[in-house]
């Protein structure tokens, strides 16, 4: 005869143990707040002191959402003070990582009403769509006040760009522009500079842009890299005559490339890396007049016209230090932001408006600033003085 199988609900014991942890958070916050009560009051329960500030009126009760559940606080009373707990903030009802992660769902692209029922799963009680407003309303402070820093140092290099993004327009829907800005400072590291909304990347959009940053401290500048765009090249002319003009070459050769059929393309993007593998000026200038002989001779006319017409503008990136080239001649730095906002946008579809569209992205934008992206050396700015 086999020994009987001992068996016991999994469902239950892990119930009884999360009541268990609870009942003990319960306990503890509430033994923490009598003592508490008892400092401030400065004397034990019926005792007669000189030193006595005030007396106990009995207590309240008020819940208290933590990581491990539901919790109902029994808070002192004090006649003759106010009790002004240092252990949980007046009014507070969550644990600050709850607000924080309420904040963290929304910027990712969490819809209220998503992060309404991750609250109930996760915490044991929902948060009101008030309270999410609220979360929010603090969230996009902090994001608008980070925005609008002042620039207190110099950016030699600085690299632009736009991303579109769908809102709702009486009844419709349409692209917004986010134009942003990169900057890489005087130590070498690089910063988000700017970010603003605009209906479309227009020649006023960008020159606003540009003024808003300048007027926030932006100097120092001796290169700014971007798309080939006639309505930001005169923009930047006009803001920062003094500043030089890189068109990204990763751009250009896209540029190229959509005038070349499929089966010549790997050929052809071969010839064009040639001519910003060079050493000097001329010798790339020269190797561009050869690449457009070549494309003439294989019968890719508009092709040709566009490396004749495009190439000296993507050589700008010569007259500085050789070992910034392969850095500062394309947009690649800030490609990469555009398509973690891409990602985290994708979520939202069509944004209600533009404000909300460039609070998202701003706030994603900061999020990678704060990581380990802007913490690593991006260049060595002291070969500028040499």
């Amino acid at each position: 005869m086999s020994d009987p199988i001992v068996t016991f609900d999994e469902a239950a014991v892990r119930g009884e143990l999360k009541e268990l942890v609870r009942q003990t958070v319960e306990d503890t916050l509430s033994a923490l707040l009598e003592e508490e009560a008892d400092d401030l009051v400065g004397a034990d329960r019926y005792e007669r002191t000189a030193e006595r500030e005030a007396y106990r009126a009995g207590h309240y009760e008020r819940g208290l959402t933590t990581t491990s559940g539901q919790v109902t606080l029994r808070m002192p009373k004090l006649k003759g003070m106010r009790f002004a707990t240092a252990i949980i903030e007046r009014y507070k009802r969550r644990e600050t990582s709850v607000e924080e992660a309420m904040i963290e769902m929304y910027l990712a692209g969490v819809s209220t009403r998503r992060i309404e029922d991750v609250s109930e799963i996760l915490w044991g009680s929902s948060v009101s769509a008030a309270t999410v407003s609220n979360l929010n309303d603090k969230a996009f402070e902090a994001v608008e006040e980070w925005r609008s820093r002042p620039l207190t140092c110099g950016y030699p290099y600085v690299f632009v760009d736009g991303i579109y993004l769908k809102r709702a327009w009486g009844g419709s829907f349409e692209n917004v522009a986010v134009m942003v800005a990169i900057g890489v400072n005087d130590d070498g590291y690089r910063e988000v500079i700017g970010a603003a909304e605009g209906f479309t990347e227009s020649a006023e959009c960008w020159r606003e842009f540009l003024s808003w940053l300048r007027a926030r401290g932006l100097a120092g500048v001796r290169m700014f890299t971007g798309d080939k765009a006639a309505a930001m090249t005169g923009a930047i002319a006009e803001v920062f005559p003094g500043a030089a003009y890189q068109r990204c070459t990763v751009h250009f050769y896209r540029n190229v490339l959509s005038k070349v059929p499929k089966s010549k393309r790997s050929r052809v993007a071969a010839m064009l890396k040639a001519i910003h593998a060079q050493e000097s000026l001329d010798a790339s200038m020269e190797k561009a007049a050869a690449v457009a002989a070549s494309l003439d001779e294989i019968r890719l006319a508009a092709a040709a016209k566009c490396v004749r017409e495009g190439a000296a503008e993507t050589l700008t990136y010569t007259r500085f230090p050789m070992r910034h080239w392969r850095r500062i001649r394309t947009n690649n730095a800030i490609e990469r932001l555009n398509r973690e906002i891409r990602r985290r946008t994708r979520v939202v579809g069509t944004f209600p408006d533009g404000k909300s569209a460039l609070m998202l992205v701003t706030a994603r934008l900061k999020y990678v600033a704060d990581s380990e992206w802007g913490s690593r050396r991006y260049l060595d700015v002291s070969l500028l003085d040499e």
